[in-house]
């Protein structure tokens, strides 16, 4: 049986346990509260390996190894921005997520806790929200099928076309089917198989490089800076990798899994879980790097020709091709993950946040239902169109919507859970003024513009919706008792947990 035929054979197992997650979660879901959050009663080590499959996609497996493979540890910083972020987000935003989205009227989206958290009459808050994620999800999700139609040709041989297609229909149909509860549950089984997919490739491979010191000498041999974060690493590179942190603060695929969890108790054994799988997942990315310069020296007969292909490369070399074969499914789960659960946001923001909103209609729970798998059809059309023939650089996309999200949701989510004076008025300025500024920046270069626009983005977001809301504020008690309330419970729980 040849090696193809092995990879095949795992490929297909790993496909049929998507699709029976989906499956088993379909039979789950019952109501709206089911399909778009899971009944918030995901426990703490689902909640963190799903948010962190999520994030991650195929930048943990093939970006970030690839960078480092080709110019050295200089190019780790945006791991260290990232894990950094991913701490401050589980420490701070998920417990008070998690508690104020049930006292404010038990909202399930992003953009209805906004509303419901700061009264806003008009719904404009919620709509441009809405729109917001919409649009560029949309965009988002056609990346993350521009991606598995590569992987499939390059992996497989398989036609562009037929293996974005293929990946697709699995994706959507567990997702469709099996609402937050799939999309959570298997994010999960995918966030295992990366974790343990990069501690396996660079230990074996110290193996075969002759261990560590060997190692350390074959990469000097190719690059003497190899080792170092320091050297050829400047000012501007740095601050923006770090800057990556703060695009958690807005990441609705990720934040809403807080808002799922069981209780705000457990979101520390959440933190402690995702952020320890996050170090770990990110240690191996950069080891399995590394360890591939190693490889790749001592062995020069051998070549790679893309650097974004270390990781796969050395799982081939080193494993039996059907463990290889369950290596090659770990990337397409990265990608998948990050896909299923954008589809899903992006299709609670149509329904709950749009349709509700602007179509004023009342429905039964099992109407919306059907609704929310109809939203994930149609956007898997659009962006599957998109992706048809598209050419735009995958990474260049997403590293432009993560700084859009980051910069339109980051400040209002932070100032809503933290600040009382936060007004409608000044949450939908600063969102409108974050989204802009990434925009305006991303599109010219040179000087002060080759810092990420993330870091405009945000913190023009955060004066505007501080002075705005200043200007605009006037006391509500609702909004004092909840917020009073929010805060008595986080204090509550955690106090609970600690004891």
């Amino acid at each position: 049986m040849s090696d193809q035929t092995w990879q095949i054979i795992s490929m297909v197992i790993y496909l049929i346990g998507m699709i029976y997650i989906g499956y088993w979660a379909y039979r789950r879901t019952v109501g709206l509260g089911d399909y778009m959050l899971g009944g918030r009663g995901l426990g703490p080590a689902v909640t963190a390996l799903s948010a962190g499959a999520a994030d991650m996609s195929g930048w943990l497996l093939m970006g970030l190894p690839g960078a480092i493979y080709a110019t050295g540890l200089v190019e780790a910083w945006i791991a260290v921005g990232l894990t950094v972020g991913a701490w401050l987000n589980w420490k701070f935003v998920a417990p008070r997520l998690r508690a104020y989205t049930k006292v404010a009227s038990d909202s399930i989206t992003i953009p209805s806790f906004l509303e419901n958290r700061l009264r806003d009459k008009s719904r404009m808050l919620r709509i441009v929200s809405g729109v917001i994620i919409l649009v560029f999800f949309t965009f988002y999700v056609s990346s993350g099928m521009v991606a598995s139609g590569v992987f499939m040709k390059q992996s497989f041989g398989m036609e562009y076309h037929v293996g974005m297609l293929l990946i697709t229909a699995v994706t959507v149909a567990y997702t469709l089917f099996g609402g937050f509860l799939a999309v959570s549950y298997t994010d999960f089984v995918q966030g295992l198989m990366m974790f343990f997919a990069l501690i396996a490739v660079p230990i074996i491979g110290l193996f075969a490089v002759g261990g560590p010191a060997e190692a350390a000498r074959s990469i000097r041999a190719v690059n003497p800076d190899a080792l170092s974060m320091v050297t050829g690493a400047t000012t501007v590179g740095v601050i923006s990798s770090l800057a990556w942190g703060l695009g958690y603060f807005g990441q609705p695929h990720i934040i809403v899994r807080f808002m799922a969890i069981r209780s705000v108790e457990e979101t520390k054994q959440g933190r402690r879980i995702g952020v320890g799988w996050m170090m770990l997942s990110c240690l191996g990315a950069i080891a399995t790097a590394l360890v591939g310069v190693a490889y790749f020296q001592q062995n020069p007969a051998l070549k790679i020709s893309n650097p974004e292909t270390v990781y796969i490369a050395m799982g081939q070399i080193l494993f039996h091709p059907i463990i290889a074969g369950f290596m090659l499914a770990a990337v397409l789960a990265a990608i998948m993950s990050t896909v299923s659960s954008q589809l899903l946001v992006t299709s609670s923001a149509l329904v709950e946040d749009l349709y509700k909103v602007i179509g004023r209609r009342e429905g039964s729970d099992a109407s919306y239902v059907l609704l929310g798998r109809l939203g994930v059809l149609t956007i898997s059309l659009i962006a599957a169109a998109l992706a048809w023939s598209t050419t735009s650089p995958i990474l260049k996309l997403v590293a432009f919507a993560w700084a859009g999200f980051g910069a339109a949701f980051g400040p209002t989510v932070l100032l809503a859970l933290f600040w009382r004076k936060l007004t409608a008025k000044g949450a939908l300025a600063g969102m409108v003024v974050g989204a802009l500024l990434v925009w305006l920046w991303a599109a010219r270069s040179g000087g002060i513009f080759d810092y990420y626009e993330i870091l405009p983005g945000f913190i023009g977001n955060l004066l505007v919706a501080v002075v705005v809301s200043l200007l605009t504020h006037h006391h509500d008690e609702e909004i004092r008792v909840e917020f009073d309330e929010t805060v008595r419970q986080v204090r509550r729980e955690e106090a609970a947990a600690e004891g």
